[in-house]
């Protein structure tokens, strides 16, 4: 086994940091199709449809508690199945990009519903009939009072949930997708298994750096949701 080689860490960092697009890539797309499904299915939850709930109730159960590379799997082996049974077309297992995105996509939806639905029954009910009596319609009602302040109640869960999408990326090597963690793995066997450990510490380090962006992200937003929410008191300060 050969010593830790700190200047390896430098290294295997400039060759890894060009993935981190793709990896991005995968997050970015998975976060708005599963922000979409997930507000479709969150309506479905408080919808006054037994069947709509159902359904999007069955849906979150089985999402979440099926583990995540387990769904990988399915969606990978299972998609091009159902496509050549539907079409008779063999598409093959090409276009990985596409099964990491849908599988991804799927989990986060499923956080996503349960978070938009928890969000937007947290905002008191009374504000509906106060609206109503200030003559807003309920579509105006609902856009411009109850919205945004479930968004603003979700928005650091949301982020949490962004960062975990992100590690959850990190299984897309093991259908021989290249992101960062694909490449990481490339690295370690192109070495023999040799400065595994450096390798590592610098994918790990990536993850960091991305993560505290994303928390920076949302701090911003934050701040701007939260603004002219203070009181200002007489002497020009404010309080909450």
């Amino acid at each position: 086994m050969r010593p830790f080689d700190p200047a390896f860490i430098l290294k295997s960092f400039t060759e890894l940091l060009p993935f981190a697009g793709r990896t991005l890539e995968v997050m970015l797309l998975s976060v708005v199709c599963g922000t979409l499904f997930g507000t479709l299915l969150a309506w479905a939850r408080l919808s006054r449809s037994h069947i709509a709930r159902a359904a999007a109730a069955v849906y979150v159960h089985i999402i979440r508690c099926t583990p995540s590379i387990v769904l990988l799997f399915i969606v990978y082996y299972g998609l091009p199945v159902l496509f050549r049974l539907a079409t008779g077309i063999r598409t093959g297992y090409n276009g990985k990009l596409i099964y990491v995105t849908i599988t991804l996509s799927l989990l986060f939806a499923a956080s996503m519903c349960e978070l938009f639905r928890s969000s937007y029954s947290s905002v008191d009910e009374g504000q509906w009939d106060a609206a109503f009596c200030c003559g807003f319609t309920p579509i105006q009602t609902a856009r411009l009072i109850i919205i945004p302040q479930a968004l603003t109640a979700a928005l650091p869960v949301f982020c949490s949930e962004i960062i975990a999408l992100l590690k959850q990326g990190a299984l897309a090597f093991t259908i021989g997708f290249i992101d960062l963690m694909g490449e990481t793995d490339v690295i370690v066997a192109r070495n023999y298994g040799a400065h595994g450990l450096e390798t590592y510490i610098a994918l790990a380090v990536i993850y960091w750096v991305l993560a505290i962006a994303i928390e920076l992200i949302e701090g911003f937003f934050e701040q701007r949701a939260m603004r002219g929410k203070s009181i200002p008191g007489r002497d020009g300060s404010k309080w909450n």
